[in-house]
């Protein structure tokens, strides 16, 4: 028997603990994990500086960088996936305005991605992201809802190129993350 999310003959995949190293094919991993992380005291050493990335890859072709707040909404896990998109200009950049938790699933940059090349991360609602041009991922997947600012390039021509699943997917938090 089985439940409105799962298919018996979907390929499963499940979401792995998101780490700076393990998503290094992908992008980067925005916080504060490093210990060794620069740091420069501003504001009178009433604040830390931490300069994570230093150029977006927000301004190929005309565009330029804009900054939006997504409210998502919890999704249920296990949960189906059937499209990926990606934006070959910029980088899309993705972080929880709390604590709120969410499940990234990317692909290499190259040709539309067969659902056995993708891979799921989970982040610890303290961990933001930052999608390489170029990257196939799927739209925000947020384990707890919430709000979350996103930054991504803007132009006047649209950058999102979404692609079909080859076969059925669904992704699925490991018991211990769910």
């Amino acid at each position: 028997m089985t439940t409105p999310n799962t298919h018996p003959a979907a390929l499963v995949l499940e979401a792995r603990p998101l780490t700076a190293h393990n998503f290094s094919a992908f992008g980067s991993v925005i916080g504060l994990a490093d210990p060794s992380l620069p740091s420069q005291s501003i504001n009178q050493g009433n604040a830390l500086r931490y300069d994570l990335l230093p150029d977006l890859q927000l301004t190929a072709q005309g565009g330029w960088p804009m900054l939006a707040l997504f409210r998502a909404q919890a999704r249920q896990f296990p949960l189906d996936v059937t499209e990926v998109e990606c934006h070959a200009l910029g980088s899309q950049s993705f972080v929880p305005l709390g604590t709120q938790r969410f499940v990234v699933v990317v692909a290499a940059a190259g040709p539309a991605p067969q659902a056995e090349d993708l891979q799921a991360f989970v982040t610890d609602g303290r961990q933001g992201i930052v999608l390489a041009p170029g990257t196939w991922h799927h739209a925000l997947l947020a384990v707890e809802g919430g709000d979350f600012a996103v930054i991504e390039r803007r132009a006047d021509a649209l950058d999102c190129r979404c692609e079909a699943i080859s076969a059925p997917l669904q992704v699925s938090l490991p018991a211990d993350l769910a």
